[in-house]
């Protein structure tokens, strides 16, 4: 059974940064896609970024371009996503995410707000 827990959330002022973390069991990173979308006030869904198979290939949607970073931890079982230059539109629950055997988990998400 495939199980993700996201942490790493909290209140950070614009400009600051963060970094969220998905522990993985029942579900290798190493070798599946592994992902992170953001849920947006209004229940809007928002991909950020992926990283597929064994030579870590990784795509970022628009958003996170150049201010998000996605890295994984084979040892610990995680995908971490580096959160930089924030605003307050950043403000959202972000979820970790992956498809084994054409199934989709989801983890339950880590709050994140953006303000003074």
């Amino acid at each position: 059974q495939v199980q993700l827990v996201e942490s790493g959330g909290g209140l950070v002022q614009p400009g600051g940064s963060l970094r969220l973390s998905c522990q993985a069991s029942g579900v290798d990173v190493r070798r599946e896609a592994m992902g992170w979308h953001r849920r947006l006030p209004g229940n809007k869904l928002q991909y950020l970024a992926s990283v597929f198979g064994p030579d870590s290939s990784t795509k970022y949607g628009d958003v996170a371009q150049g201010r998000f970073t996605l890295s994984r931890d084979s040892a610990k079982n995680t995908v971490d996503l580096q959160l930089g230059a924030l605003t307050p539109q950043d403000t959202g629950v972000y979820l970790c995410k992956t498809v084994l055997r054409g199934e989709q988990s989801w983890g339950q998400g880590t709050q994140v707000t953006v303000s003074t």
